[in-house]
């Protein structure tokens, strides 16, 4: 394989002073070897435009690919797998990438050496070993920024700009094109603005914070002002205290000696009084001992008088039971004389009732015979039963087949509603992940009608999985972009849908229209079955049903027919597997695998990447289960309703015969009652007979039960006789015992007339006696009490004051003392006053004027932080405007040349665009962004660059044309594209073209690699345009073989 950039110039020894026109950074050589392709490879870039074109697999994107390893970029900057072992030729154990960039006073040499076992890389640079982050630093400094797409654009990521929002393009476009020190102007903007921030809350907080304690400390200002007062009626309460007790102690002392007198005073009289009663008590104790023996006399005859009352109580009693007794004994003869005379008269009116019934029994001899008509309607009862009993067993069995049927019925709605659930479950993935489709598709189902042709909704709602496992390979391999795609069938209706949902309702929607000739049924390549050995049991089409259009489009666009799908067989063959013509893409049980086969010299270069569990369409619903399902449901609900019918007939007919079996037992009954009437008559008078007959037999002997009496009665009498005797002489006892009562209470009377008479002579000096008594111990108590209060109070009144004795009170306290009142009132009266004044201060404390203080002290504190503070902040708005002034002003300028060349090359093609720098505040300079705004047709308006108003082709469009707008201002030293042109008509790619060979080939334009598959035809190429074409074929010659002026000179000659 060989590669040839026209316009190089060799070096010699390997280290050369750069060619006229190249700018710092710029590429000189590139060598790569054991690189993807490429064994052997040098490229030499020229310093304008390098159109790098060649068939698709022959080694072009592997430039690319070098130049950003090479230059320390990431894989994830290519899109092309996560491991940079994966870059070396296949077979190979170590590849290598050696770049020269241009530099003043001596080039750039970076050696990358990658080890694809351990995907390890070592560096080396100018020759001396490295580190990657010195090469990076190196490559910074020449302002080469492979991760930045607006300077380095690989064909992977070429959808990635126009998703790129405001925000990073600008940082982009700064970094790309702009002075070196207005991306750092532009973050210290950020910064200082972020800390503006902070230190605007800072200060307002602290404002706030001081404005508060302000506030607050004058509240507690006037809390402190009456704090004092406060303490100043404390104090005289202190001081009314101290003097309580003193005075208590005076007044308890005085009263003290005042009740000794008193209690002198009337031991005194006492005494005399004693004296003169001594006779009198002596005369009245001799009485006294008289009435002892005369009253335990009398005491005696009062119990003899009580136990013969009782005996005679008892006596009584008894008397009045035999009383009773006989009468009991008389009521009992008239009880069996009363039943005689009943007996007599049941007898009578039985014998009646037997006449009146042989009388009604004779009248039904000449009645008819009701048998037969009873044996009629039994006969019909007999029937309508049987009748019954079939129709109940009908209806039995209808209402266990309806049971069958509403089962069966509930069941296929539970598995129906698990479905639709399955179906709302994909619906609530896809309303969190877009929720602008979600809202679309929520307008397409309320508007349906509108189109001609089939619409489908989204992709992912529309695609089942046949097995859960099959998910995770049709989802990785079909993006997400298409899989919330709407599907058309028809051109027309997706332009309406596009209308209604994208530009009036201005959401961001995907859509698609299926191939016009369907594709869903085009064959493989190959039979799956040829491909078993190797472990593949399945093309990706075969894994998950689809509608129609669906299918064709995935068919046409992803080729999912001819996608196989392999198990752990597949991975263990990989190498034999990749050796296998006609395989593009294929899947192993956990991984995906793409290859690229060079056209011209046959080698294979492979990617491969980790399948990530499917989020979307695992959730399989099996649709023909449902159409079998919802078709079930529609059977059962017909057979529900013809049952329901013929249980309905049939119940109307056993309400008829309920009616008429009704009807007949009534019958049935009254003849019944006609024919057993007269057997009953006959049974009634039968058991009459018996009656009298047991009645007569059992008649009462009155005379016996009279004699029986009188006896009875005779035997009572004689005991109520010997009881009266013994009541009579219990009675003379009483009447004894106490008339001797009677002579003792006389003798009682006389003794104690003559006591009473003394009691009365001695009675008015005993009260006075007795109340100087009681005196002399009142006061006595009252004394004793005194005494204790007095040194209680001594006590309270040393410990209030704190002293030991009275001689120890000081002068100061005497004298404050001496200025209050003397007496407890007086004090009481004051102390009520001086308390009601200091309850009146509630809520104060000594805390009060300490916090008083204390915030005091924090005002000041708070005042000099927010100076601080505030001095600060004025020092960053300074910085800030400063700051502002250095980056705005460039950066309008900037953005204003992009904006003319941007325009201007749309104008030229017919079309309108515009660039402007955005933002919403212009203090908030993280906010900032660049928006590119453009329209393809006359017809529309201004739409902002996004992935969802322009097409594929549109988008690279206007891309194209921004990268060259930044190409005249390019700051950096070169610029990379890869296949942009891609999905581009042909009348846009030849405009395109244009104007990237006008601009990229002008004198003060940086190095400008553009990859292309094609050359144009028909073209101007300007002079400094370097053309490269990249082959691949077996038959090449080596790169060091290669004389280009001899193949030019061959082809000269041949054309002559």
């Amino acid at each position: 394989m060989a590669q040839t950039f026209a316009g190089s110039q060799q070096r010699d020894g390997g280290a050369e002073e750069g060619p006229m026109g190249y700018v710092e950074g710029s590429i000189i050589r590139i060598k790569m070897q054991n690189f993807l392709t490429y064994n052997y490879a040098v490229v030499r870039p020229g310093t304008n435009l390098n159109l790098v074109i060649g068939p698709n697999g022959s080694g072009k994107s592997s430039i690319l690919c070098a130049i950003c390893l090479g230059l320390a970029g990431k894989t994830s900057v290519l899109g092309k797998g996560d491991k940079v072992g994966l870059f070396v030729k296949r077979g190979c154990n170590i590849g290598w990438i050696e770049i020269e960039l241009y530099k003043k006073g001596g080039n750039v040499v970076i050696n990358r050496e990658i080890h694809m076992e351990n995907n390890q890389s070592v560096w080396l640079l100018n020759g001396r070993n490295s580190s990657q982050k010195a090469v990076e630093e190196v490559v910074k400094a020449l302002h080469i920024q492979v991760s930045n797409l607006c300077q380095f654009l690989p064909q992977e990521r070429v959808s990635e700009f126009s998703k790129m929002s405001k925000i990073e393009l600008l940082e982009a476009t700064e970094k790309s094109v702009g002075p070196p020190e207005m991306y750092d102007y532009h973050c210290q903007l950020k910064n200082f603005r972020s800390k503006e921030r902070e230190l605007e809350n800072v200060v307002k907080e602290k404002a706030s914070f001081l404005e508060k304690a302000k506030q607050r400390n004058e509240r507690n200002k006037h809390d402190v002002t009456r704090y004092y007062e406060k303490k100043k009626h404390l104090d005289r309460i202190e001081l009314l205290e101290k003097k309580k007790p003193w005075v208590e102690y005076e007044m308890a002392r005085q009263e003290l000696e005042g009740v000794k007198k008193e209690r002198d005073e009337a031991k005194k009289q006492r005494a005399n009084m004693k004296r003169t009663h001594v006779p009198m008590l002596n005369k009245i104790k001799r009485i006294e001992n008289q009435l002892k023996p005369i009253e335990a006399q009398m005491k005696a005859k009062t119990v003899g008088i009580t136990e013969a009352s009782r005996t005679c109580k008892q006596k009584q009693d008894q008397l009045e039971r035999k009383d009773k007794e006989i009468e009991d004994i008389k009521h009992g003869l008239e009880m069996k004389q009363m039943e005689k005379h009943d007996h007599q008269k049941r007898i009578s009116n039985t014998r009646r009732i037997i006449d009146v019934l042989k009388a009604e029994l004779a009248t039904f001899d000449d009645q008819q015979d009701v048998t037969p008509q009873l044996d009629a309607v039994n006969a019909e009862l007999k029937r309508n039963r049987e009748e019954r009993a079939s129709i109940q067993g009908e209806v039995a069995d209808l209402r266990r087949e309806m049971d069958n049927h509403s089962a069966e019925s509930k069941l296929l709605a539970k598995k129906l509603n698990d479905m639709n659930n399955m179906m709302k479950a994909k619906e609530e993935k896809l309303k969190g992940r877009h929720r602008d489709t979600h809202t679309a598709l929520q307008w397409l189902r309320q508007n349906r009608q509108l189109f001609t042709g089939n619409v489908h909704e989204p992709m992912m709602l529309v695609i089942n999985v046949k097995d859960p496992r099959f998910a995770k390979y049709v989802e990785n391999y079909i993006s997400f972009h298409d899989l919330r795609s709407f599907v058309f069938q028809r051109k027309d209706d997706r332009e309406k849908f596009m209308t209604e949902v994208r530009d009036k309702l201005n959401l961001k929607v995907n859509s698609i229209y299926a191939p016009e000739v369907s594709c869903s049924n085009r064959a493989p390549s190959r039979p799956i079955g040829s491909l078993e050995r190797f472990g593949f049991y399945s093309y990706l089409r075969e894994m998950f049903d689809a509608p129609e259009e669906v299918m064709s489009y995935l068919c046409f666009q992803y080729k999912v027919h001819d996608v196989p799908v392999g198990n752990n067989k597949t991975k263990e063959m990989i190498k034999t597997v990749i050796e296998e013509p006609y395989m593009r893409v294929f899947y192993t049980s956990d991984e995906r695998y793409a290859v690229k086969r060079s056209f011209y010299s046959n080698k294979i270069s492979t990617s491969n990447s980790a399948l990530t569990p499917s989020q979307y369409l695992n959730i399989v619903v099996d649709t023909e289960q449902k159409q079998h399902l919802e078709q079930q449901m529609k059977t059962c609900q017909v057979k529900l309703q013809d049952t329901g019918e013929k249980m309905t007939t049939l119940q109307q007919r056993a309400a008829t015969l309920d009616r008429t079996d009704n009807e007949l037992r009534e019958e049935k009954k009254q003849l019944s009652l006609t024919k057993g009437k007269k057997r009953l008559l006959e049974q009634k008078i039968s058991a009459k007979q018996e009656s009298q007959r047991q009645m007569e037999q059992s008649g009462i002997d009155l005379e016996r039960i009279e004699e029986e009496t009188k006896n009875k009665i005779s035997a009572v009498n004689s005991q109520k006789v010997l009881i009266g005797t013994e009541f009579m002489s219990k009675m003379k006892l009483r009447h004894k015992l106490r008339m001797e009562e009677v002579y003792l209470a006389l003798e009682i009377v006389g003794l104690t007339a003559e006591k009473t008479k003394l009691e009365n002579d001695y009675g008015q000096d005993g009260a006075k006696l007795r109340t100087l008594d009681q005196v002399c111990s009142r006061l006595e108590q009252r004394k004793n009490q005194l005494v204790e209060t007095c040194k209680d109070l001594m006590k309270k009144a040393s410990e209030i004051c704190n002293i030991d004795s009275v001689e120890s009170v000081s002068t100061g306290l005497h004298a404050a003392l001496s200025k209050l009142p003397d007496t407890l009132d007086e004090i009481e009266a004051l102390l009520a006053e001086e308390r009601s004044r200091a309850d009146g201060f509630t809520g104060l404390s000594e805390n009060v004027v300490e916090e008083y203080n204390r915030r005091e002290q924090e005002v000041k504190n708070l005042e000099k932080e927010l100076n601080e503070k505030t001095n600060a902040l004025t020092t960053y708005r300074q910085n800030i405007s400063e700051a502002k002034e250095r980056w705005l002003n460039p950066l309008k300028l900037l953005v204003d040349q992009i904006n003319k060349n941007f325009s201007d090359f749309f104008r030229s093609m017919q079309s309108a665009g515009e660039v402007e720098l955005h933002t919403e505040n212009e203090e908030e300079y993280d906010k900032y962004g660049i928006r590119i705004r453009v329209k393809f047709h006359s017809s529309t308006q201004l739409h902002d660059l996004t992935g969802y108003h322009q097409s594929g082709g549109e988008r690279s469009v206007s891309t194209m044309l921004y990268l060259m707008a930044l190409q005249e201002l390019n700051r950096c030293p070169f610029r990379v594209v890869d296949e942009i042109n891609q999905g581009m008509d042909p009348t846009n790619e030849r405009r395109v073209f244009n104007i990237v060979v006008r601009t990229a080939c002008k004198g003060t334009s940086s190095q400008y690699v553009y990859i292309t598959p094609k050359l144009l035809e028909n073209m101007h190429y300007a002079e400094e345009t370097t053309i490269s074409c990249v082959h691949n074929s077996h038959t090449m010659v080596s790169s060091h073989q290669w004389d280009e002026k001899a193949f030019l000179r061959k082809r000269i000659q041949r054309k002559a």
